[in-house]
């Protein structure tokens, strides 16, 4: 007889890093210890009575992948457990996390506010995609508290933030734009890929729903595309979010719920050394003579460091370095590296840099790219689990040639 009664184990005296190992644990009848690979697109009934009842029920008997399978579930428990979510959903990607979390809850005639300091593609989302629809979306200086008091001085329906942003590394005060947003009657929305749930806990601070690209830090190892929505409120989630990605299919796919899965195993460890690393290079590159300045949010020279030291554990991994010989420069100490790969990803493994002025943020307008601060000699540095030293002495090199 089997020792295992195939549910989930009950993860809720286990400490956080432990969840990241067992939480959301479905063992089949095999009593596997690597948690199973469901690669299918659907699942039979054994009458038309069962497969009414599949579809008539709560949701828990498996019925077609797009809706829900378990192996995505079991990567959508496991963070939820972490992160201390109600509900979870394993979207395909970041971007699909970002744009089923904010549309699935607005409407025409609704109004979002966010800060101007945004990845690309999800200040297009607010911009491009919600004009189209009749939203009207209002942008603010994401650091400037009197700004988001004016802009919430009105109705609103949802905030939307990234802390720290990408690139330029800027932190919002997620307490108190959550206590301005619920007064203006505002969902909050926050994007949590840079600190990431081992760092920062927007949930402890009022944000209603928290989103990742997977893709990042979670996966960490650069094998696979993944997003997730986490909400507070079981009920919003069911009634407006859930529907949404029901409906719309930016479903993930087992093979990569199941890597996501894993790396969650790791995240831990990964991200504090990564954390320790990024500090590491941060202070050499600070006191480098070609660099004019480096955004590190741990640094006492981070313009928003007592409240880095407020709302997060650590400083994470990303480092925005202004060079003082603009695109030139960036581009000769880019081409230089060795070691330290150009990527505009981030998050991984390996340490990965780019230039987002020509690469990630390339589309945007002269103007939105000054309001943002993505000047010609910015580089954005992911920093990752090599030697701290190698890291270093790659920077150094490749500087010195520039």
């Amino acid at each position: 007889m089997s020792r295992t009664d195939h549910r989930n184990p009950n993860v809720a005296g286990l400490r956080p890093r432990s969840k990241l190992v067992h939480g959301g644990i479905r063992r089949s009848q095999f009593d596997e210890t690597c948690e199973a690979l469901y690669q299918t697109s659907g699942f039979v009934y054994g009458s038309a009575e069962e497969a009414e009842n599949a579809f008539a029920n709560d949701g828990s008997r498996h019925v077609y992948s797009r809706f829900r399978n378990p192996t995505s579930a079991m990567f959508e428990d496991r963070l939820a457990e972490y992160e201390g979510a109600e509900w979870a959903y394993a979207t395909s990607s970041g971007m699909a996390a970002v744009h089923g979390a904010l549309m699935s809850g607005l409407r025409t005639g609704d109004r979002v506010v966010a800060p101007r300091a945004l990845f690309i593609s999800c200040y297009w989302i607010l911009k491009e995609l919600c004009g189209r629809f009749g939203i009207e979306a209002v942008f603010v200086d994401g650091t400037n508290l009197t700004e988001w008091e004016e802009a919430l001085s009105k109705p609103t329906k949802a905030v939307f933030l990234e802390t720290p942003s990408n690139p330029g590394l800027e932190v919002v005060d997620l307490q108190a734009v959550c206590d301005l947003a619920h007064k203006a009657g505002a969902v909050v929305v926050a994007d949590n890929a840079f600190a990431t749930p081992v760092l920062q806990r927007p949930f402890e601070f009022g944000a209603d729903v928290v989103i990742y690209s997977a893709t990042k830090h979670i996966d960490g190892q650069g094998r696979c595309l993944g997003g997730v929505i986490l909400a507070k409120d079981r009920k919003y989630a069911a009634e407006v979010i859930h529907p949404f990605l029901r409906n719309t299919g930016p479903t993930i796919s087992p093979f990569n719920a199941w890597l996501l899965l894993k790396g969650m195993e790791t995240l831990e460890l990964r991200v504090h050394a990564q954390s320790a690393a990024g500090l590491q290079v941060a202070e050499f590159l600070e006191s480098h003579p070609k660099v004019a300045q480096v955004l590190y949010p741990l640094l006492p020279s981070h313009p928003q460091y007592d409240l880095v030291r407020k709302q997060m554990t650590g400083g994470g991994n990303m480092l925005s370095v202004f060079l003082k010989g603009g695109k030139t420069e960036a581009f000769n100490a880019l081409n230089g590296l060795r070691m330290v790969m150009i990527s505009n990803n981030l998050g991984d493994s390996k340490s990965l840099i780019t230039h987002p002025a020509t690469t990630t943020h390339s589309k945007l307008t002269d103007e939105e790219k000054i309001a943002a601060r993505i000047e010609p000699g910015l580089l954005r540095l992911s920093v990752g689990l090599e030697d701290p030293q190698d890291i270093i002495e790659d920077l150094d090199r490749a500087l010195a040639e520039a």
